[in-house]
């Protein structure tokens, strides 16, 4: 009898020790799943990072060139998005001045629109789509090339490589990025993190697209485009003068960097096919 309560108690703490095991590999897993705060994924970033080490890179052409070329992609995908977008609002334009009715489908887009490039609307009209064309178009390429050139130090940062964040965009909730080492006494904001370089390009687009600091941008982009005149990096890159607090000397750096890596910019001028 007694070997019998010795085995059953045998049994019984190896099914406790069983469990134990099972509940810590449990929690194990589940401090890399992608749904932890930024915080704790950053720390394994670099074990899965797709940014290329461009500090390894001795010759300074060829990383200028792999940075570009790394970017483009990303940068094309969305223009190519906001293209599309920008021709369907134009089409419903013309609808509504040849007062044409829209349909269903198409208030439904036009506020989904509204409400990506924060825009307030209650109803499509003829005002309402113009004040939303100011806000849906696209960025030159140029400009976004070397303003994630500026920020990042040509992809070197440590908020590119740890939180593919190469427009050094800020977000305000506790743990919803990295913690800037020179960060003011008194601040809170935090450099956001992305999972992706596309999902950065995208927000870093939307910024310029909808933010009222950059209102000018778009007012450049708006006349340039009243006039059937090129919407060139080096007349929008004026509509960033709140983008840094130097402001007009981060206006003159872009300038200067536009203009001495033209070279490697020069694919920018290529024809490319939308989405």
């Amino acid at each position: 009898m007694r070997t019998g309560h010795i085995n059953k108690l045998i049994l019984s703490l190896g099914i406790v020790a069983l469990a134990v095991l099972a509940v810590k590999l449990f929690l194990i897993e589940r401090k890399t799943e992608p749904d932890q705060a930024p915080g704790t994924i950053l720390k394994n970033r670099s074990q899965f990072s797709a940014i290329p080490d461009f500090q390894a890179i001795g010759d300074v052409g060829m990383k200028k060139q792999a940075f570009f070329d790394f970017l483009r992609p990303a940068i094309r995908h969305h223009n190519a998005v906001i293209s599309d977008e920008r021709k369907f609002l134009e089409q419903s334009r013309t609808h509504l001045a040849n007062q044409q009715p829209l349909s269903e489908a198409e208030d439904y887009r036009i506020l989904q629109l509204a409400s990506k490039y924060q825009y307030s609307m209650r109803t499509a009209t003829l005002e309402s789509l113009d004040e939303l064309l100011t806000r849906v178009d696209t960025i030159p390429e140029d400009l976004v090339l070397i303003q994630a050139a500026n920020e990042t130090g040509w992809g070197s940062s440590r908020f590119a490589r740890e939180g593919m964040n190469f427009f050094g965009q800020w977000c305000f909730k506790k743990g919803c990025g990295l913690v800037p080492q020179s960060r003011s006494e008194g601040l809170s904001h935090e450099v956001a993190v992305f999972k992706s370089v596309e999902d950065s390009v995208g927000s870093y687009m939307r910024n310029l697209n909808s933010n009222a600091a950059y209102s000018l941008l778009r007012a450049i982009r708006a006349d340039l485009r009243a006039q059937n005149q090129p919407v060139s990096a080096e007349k929008l890159v004026y509509g960033l003068m709140n983008y840094s607090e130097r402001q007009e000397a981060y206006v003159e750096e872009l300038l200067d960097m536009l203009r001495h890596n033209n070279q490697f910019l020069v694919e920018n001028h290529e024809q490319r096919p939308a989405v």
